[in-house]
């Protein structure tokens, strides 16, 4: 199957809470590790690779930082084989954030690519209502640990 256009995962959010805040969440493994992945290496930073880990899962990745716009922007490249993973902070009024992410670069046959954008379509809008549970009420809702439970195989997951 050949597709006319590439196919791109996108998901965004309102975050009731200051571009800064929502930015830093991202950033921080510290912050991060409350609604998304379990360990880091570090910081997201330009040039510097870090180590993604969701130990739940037994599984990790490596993450390359190739711009940073503070409170604005983030674009890395993760899993293998790559793709390119862009974050956009738009200030809102009444110190909110509307958080944008598009994953894009996917490998494979025309059918894998789609699959593949469905998935990390619906993994970032977990991510996204995890990192909104997490900055508007501090609550840590496990979104990410729970898709996944132990004992369900991958097709009654809906994988």
């Amino acid at each position: 199957m050949e597709l006319k256009q590439a196919p791109t995962a996108e998901t965004a959010m309102l975050i009731r809470r200051p571009a800064a805040e929502v930015f830093e969440a991202i950033i921080d493994p510290n912050v991060t590790t409350k609604f998304w992945f379990t360990h880091s290496s570090g910081r997201l930073d330009t040039g510097k690779p870090v180590e993604w880990e969701w130990r739940m899962y037994g599984v990790s990745t490596r993450v390359e930082v190739s711009e940073i716009v503070p409170n604005e922007k983030i674009v890395m490249r993760w899993s293998d084989p790559p793709t390119t993973v862009v974050w956009s902070f738009t200030e809102m009024p009444d110190d909110a954030t509307f958080l944008e992410v598009r994953n894009f670069g996917f490998a494979g046959s025309g059918d894998e690519r789609v699959k593949q954008a469905v998935e990390s379509t619906g993994g970032f809008a977990l991510v996204l209502a995890g990192a909104k549970a997490w900055l508007e009420q501090g609550l840590t809702l496990g979104l990410i640990g729970d898709r996944h439970p132990k004992g369900i195989s991958a097709e009654a997951a809906g994988d």
